[in-house]
């Protein structure tokens, strides 16, 4: 498998994450990353990408850009839900639809998880959430030991259809148990 890291966003990753992901009319990772909330907005510049909230976050401490060979192909994130009690809920997206299916998401996935709980020693639960429209991702989270914590069902209305709500989540000593540090 080829080498994946994780590293800040930088200006000259930010811009190949706009090539990638925000410069097109439907990029492909839509229809996948909550679709049902219809808010993806197109740059068509990168000067304009570069101020929106999107690249803000992207540069914030709650994100790392996903490295392949030295390539930016997504991004990895973190969000407390609730910082006071300690929930904490991680994301990604993979905007490079041609690097879908390669494992590079859990690798990424296992870095970010391995440095999220090496790095807040009082947490112990990081959650994922997704949507039954996403398989992909949801094998993901089991794939990496996640436990499936609740089902919203039919929560998710997009194209015409009703989806769930999927939760998942993995203790800390669970972690440790699978193997992956």
């Amino acid at each position: 498998m080829k080498k994946v890291s994780l590293t800040q966003f930088t200006e000259t990753s930010l811009k190949e994450i706009w090539k990638q992901g925000f410069s097109s009319d439907h990029p492909e990772w839509t229809k996948f990353n909550a679709p049902y909330f219809n808010d993806y907005q197109k740059f068509t510049n990168f000067e304009s990408f570069k101020e929106n909230t999107i690249a803000k976050f992207l540069l914030s401490e709650d994100c790392r850009c996903i490295i392949v060979n030295n390539q930016p192909i997504g991004m990895v994130s973190k969000d407390w839900i609730d910082k006071q009690t300690r929930w904490l809920e991680i994301g990604i997206v993979i905007y490079d639809s041609n690097k879908w299916s390669g494992g590079y998401g859990t690798t990424a996935l296992q870095i970010w998880i391995n440095h999220i709980f090496q790095n807040i020693d009082k947490l112990e639960h990081i959650g994922l959430t997704t949507w039954s429209g996403n398989p992909s991702m949801m094998h993901v989270a089991e794939k990496l030991g996640f436990q499936k914590e609740a089902q919203i069902r039919k929560v998710r209305y997009y194209n015409g259809k009703y989806y769930d709500s999927m939760k998942y989540g993995i203790l800390r000593d669970e972690w440790k148990n699978v193997g992956k540090n």
